[in-house]
């Protein structure tokens, strides 16, 4: 079965395209029904080029304006994949709205921490690891529960664009896996924590 997604973008649009080139590969059961950017941006422009019904909303959206787009489109899940504005969460799509965010949560997140100021941050902090969170959205900045991690070495010699690249890699790996197991319906929330279960057996063979 194949779910209806709608991502949530502001910016360049590369995780919809891999978010894109996974669904085409099939390793993701899904299909992006809407894209919503915030702004005019070359994602939006990528979305129109794949024939995705494409909307621009500047300012904040709504819990009451999400909930319609979602109703509109038919889309069961949303995805942010670098969108800078604040979103409501309808009650009724809590647990379908997930976000990744450039850092190991709960640090280096929150209101203005994106693209290279998170890893400026890291850097100025002295850290020796980062990496990427994905975590269900709620109606604050990157502070819905957690998902799964990735992470990777800080080098010394390190700036933020270096170790930027080296994080966005790992995005590419981990949010089309988070994104299948949420669509497989097999990540439970309890409380701030989640558990994600096995796959389905697939039966003798």
């Amino acid at each position: 079965m194949t779910a209806r997604l709608a991502i949530f973008l502001s910016g360049s649009g590369r995780t919809l395209v891999n978010l894109l080139e996974r669904i085409d590969a099939g390793d993701v059961p899904a299909e992006v029904a809407l894209v919503v950017a915030s702004r005019e941006c070359r994602g939006a422009e990528l979305a129109r080029e794949s024939g995705i019904d494409t909307r621009v909303i500047s300012g904040n959206v709504s819990a009451e304006t999400v909930e319609q787009l979602l109703t509109e489109s038919r889309a069961e899940y949303a995805a942010l994949a670098g969108y800078l504005r604040l979103l409501g969460v309808p009650a009724s799509c809590r647990g379908r709205m997930v976000n990744i965010h450039p850092a190991l949560l709960p640090s280096f997140g929150g209101a203005g921490m994106y693209g290279d100021r998170v890893h400026q941050a890291v850097l100025d902090a002295g850290c020796k690891v980062s990496g990427c969170t994905v975590h269900f959205c709620d109606d604050r900045y990157d502070t819905g529960p957690i998902i799964a991690q990735q992470c990777c070495p800080v080098f010394d010699d390190d700036t933020a664009s270096s170790l930027a690249a080296r994080v966005f890699a790992l995005e590419m790996e981990l949010y089309p896996a988070v994104i299948r197991t949420l669509v497989e319906g097999r990540i439970h929330v309890l409380g701030r924590s989640t558990r994600t279960a096995p796959p389905a057996a697939s039966g003798p063979l």
